[in-house]
């Protein structure tokens, strides 16, 4: 009697496992997807120039390209931006975004 519930304990663990592989799989493709999707869209509204820029920035400071990424995807859908974005253009945006540097003294006593 044992051994049966044992067994169907295994099964249904085995079942549960497998259903949760399936959906996080499913989640990582579709978060893929849309992120092919932003980036062809990136592709068509900035410059070789303008995206290798945005793509140092991207390096260093991950967070402040994802802004100007999401602002940018924004304005195209809403239909404010009609033609490609140049580097010129893409350096006025990040300095609008971009944090301010600190500066910092050192005193010596």
């Amino acid at each position: 009697m044992e051994d049966a519930e044992l067994e169907e304990l295994r099964r249904r663990k085995l079942a549960e496992l497998q259903r949760q592989r399936d959906q996080q799989s499913y989640a990582e493709e579709q978060s893929k997807q849309v992120e092919a999707q932003r980036q062809a869209l990136l592709r068509q509204i900035l410059t070789p120039e303008a995206r290798e820029r945005l793509g140092t920035v991207r390096m260093a400071y991950p967070e402040v390209a994802r802004v100007v990424e999401d602002q940018l995807i924004m304005l195209v859908q809403s239909g404010r931006i009609d033609q490609q974005i140049d580097d010129a253009t893409l350096k006025q945006i990040l300095r609008r975004v971009a944090p301010k540097k600190r500066e910092i003294t050192i005193e010596r006593k």
